[in-house]
């Protein structure tokens, strides 16, 4: 047998935080395919040394909305109902494909550069997304986004449709599924529809769930139901369901929870847009929580370290428990996200899926190294971040992002002039 890749001599974190020193991980056709004390240095293609380095699970994105890239810093210092219906939801109106295509770009660029190996993304033109993750090397779940009030609502769901059934299978790296947008956004009858439509496809559904009190509070007074239970009776739990936030679930609502079901939370966004804390911090540990980063539009970076970094800091000041939200815990909070999607990741363990980050902690960001979770939580950042191997793919070496244009940028400023010029649209969402 040839093996791919060896790194060798590996001091491994594994999805538990517990750590391993002077391990050999071999890498075959994308798989893990033998973890020893053994080395075969002259059957392997390529040797790694990481005596000096830490190798973990690559780094789950479980919710962001990619093509926001390009609106990166446009929509500062305004409340949340300016941020959307004032900034953002008037710009995305005159949004091209185009647009969606660099935005994507850019933020698998930077997710790769930050250590993330796979995201779930939620927007509208998603096969643009999916043309992305394919060019760049990434893994992805992608939810095309359905907006049920719509005027057009039976023709766009006609045509994501179409597009699951095209994209389901073109890929190992990438998945599909229903992205309705919001029970706020969606009415019982076509919040049903979309379900339905996702289950008679096999694919699961990822929608925005209960941001604020006000969301709840309207929900209660139109329905009866919170946002929670209203996706409950629509069959949404019955399949695979990524919430996008859930930030104001209610007690009584985390009995509709599941082994199918994930929440991905975003403390920075929270945070800009004074959301509240809601009640994820209150008994987390009994919820399904993973790490998203909403859009770069409202948390400027795709960084689910730094997420996970809020989460806990949030958590240890409000509470007044700097014992609680411990490393560990957070640590798997990070890798929760890999049981959210279907790409045999997550583990360091033969058979798995060879996507992987090599750490470089021996900078003076993070030296000394007395606890390598510390490290990892609340000191690193992109330049820890020496190799992101994807199916035994290095999409970053020796701290370069290999996969994406360097042009990128001029690329960006482009389309922030053209996003400019074009300027605001009129639009019927509101928040």
């Amino acid at each position: 047998m040839t093996y791919d890749i060896l790194l060798k001599n590996a001091n491994i974190i594994d999805h538990e935080g517990k750590i391993s020193t002077n391990i050999n991980i071999y890498i075959k056709d994308g798989l893990i395919t033998n973890i020893t004390d053994d080395i075969y240095e002259e059957i392997t293609k390529e040797v790694i040394d990481c005596s000096n380095y830490f190798v973990t699970p690559g780094l789950v994105n479980l919710h962001t909305h990619t093509p926001m890239n390009v609106f990166k810093g446009i929509a500062e210092d305004v409340n949340a109902d300016d941020w959307f219906n004032t900034e953002i939801w008037p710009y995305e109106s005159k949004m091209t494909e185009d647009d969606v295509y660099v935005g994507s770009l850019a933020a698998i660029k930077e997710m790769i550069d930050n250590g993330v190996t796979a995201f779930a993304d939620h927007y509208f033109c998603a096969d643009r997304i999916c043309d992305a993750v394919i060019e760049t090397g990434i893994k992805a779940d992608i939810a095309p986004t359905v907006f049920g009030m719509s005027e057009d609502f039976n023709e766009t769901l006609e045509k994501v449709t179409n597009m699951i059934k095209e994209k389901k299978d073109i890929s190992s790296r990438l998945n599909v599924r229903m992205g309705p947008h919001a029970p706020y956004t969606c009415p019982n009858d076509t919040l049903k529809k979309i379900i339905n439509r996702a289950k008679e496809l096999n694919v699961g559904i990822h929608l925005h769930v209960s941001e604020n009190q006000q969301q709840v509070d309207e929900s209660l007074k139109i329905y009866g139901q919170t946002p929670f239970e209203r996706v409950n009776d629509a069959g949404g739990f019955d399949i695979p369901c990524i919430i996008a936030h859930g930030l104001w679930i209610t007690q009584d609502d985390r009995k509709y929870l599941n082994d199918n079901t994930y929440i991905a939370v975003c403390p920075k966004t929270y945070m800009k847009l004074s959301l509240g804390l809601g009640h994820i911090w209150d008994n987390s540990s009994e919820l399904p929580l993973c790490t998203g980063t909403d859009s770069a539009a409202s948390s400027n970076t795709l960084d689910p370290i730094e997420q996970a970094r809020l989460f806990a800091l949030i958590g240890k000041y409000t509470k007044y428990a700097p014992n609680s939200f411990i490393l560990s815990d957070i640590w798997k909070m990070l890798m929760r996200g890999h049981e959210a999607l279907p790409f045999n990741s997550g583990k360091i363990e033969e058979n798995y899926a060879a996507d992987l980050v090599i750490w470089d902690f021996k900078l003076h960001n993070t030296a000394p190294i007395y606890n390598p979770l510390a490290s990892i939580i609340y000191s690193s950042n992109s330049s820890n971040v020496l190799y992101n191997i994807v199916d035994g793919k290095i999409l970053k070496r020796n701290g370069v992002v290999e996969t994406v244009s360097e042009n990128l940028v001029n690329e960006l400023s482009k389309v922030s002039n053209d996003i400019l010029r074009r300027g605001k649209g009129k639009t019927n969402l509101v928040f």
